[in-house]
């Protein structure tokens, strides 16, 4: 079993694509209504368009790939300065327990320290049990005293 993390290119948008989908609907089966998904087009455009917003790692198994980890560069007062932000994280079912999620973890950690970073942060959907079960593992601690908030600002 050999686990391997690189960084996400242009030419993994199908692999993309289709990881996100079998998120999207393991947060259905949880009961999240509206879990969203990225595109082949979206993620190509917004991941190596003129103004990146986000850069990924993929994941591989046995030199499939099995999981991704989108994540972007950002900044928390409260956490200390430069943060790493983790979009999403997904490893398929089959690949799971295997290394495949803390490899990705660890290098988003490195990508962060070498950022100048303190700190990843991510949100998750609270019936996601097995997902907090994950981080916690990790030694990541759940933030008790924060909600989240969205505004939308545009008609599209």
């Amino acid at each position: 079993m050999s686990v391997v993390v690189r960084p996400a290119t242009v030419g993994d948008a199908k692999t993309i694509n289709v990881l996100a989908t079998a998120f999207a609907e393991y947060l259905c089966s949880l009961g999240d209504p509206n879990p969203g998904q990225i595109s082949e087009q979206q993620y190509v455009a917004d991941a190596f368009g003129p103004r990146p917003a986000f850069s990924g790692l993929i994941g591989e198994l046995d030199g499939r790939p099995v999981g991704y980890l989108l994540y972007c560069h950002g900044y928390d007062l409260d956490l200390g300065g430069r943060v790493v932000w983790v979009i999403d994280l997904f490893v398929c079912e089959s690949a799971r327990s295997r290394g495949v999620g803390a490899a990705l973890m660890r290098e988003a950690a490195a990508i962060c320290r070498d950022a100048g970073g303190s700190h990843l942060s991510w949100s998750l959907y609270p019936p996601n049990r097995i997902g907090r079960r994950f981080y916690e593992k990790l030694g990541a601690k759940y933030t008790e005293d924060l909600d989240f908030m969205h505004w939308r600002v545009s008609d599209d």
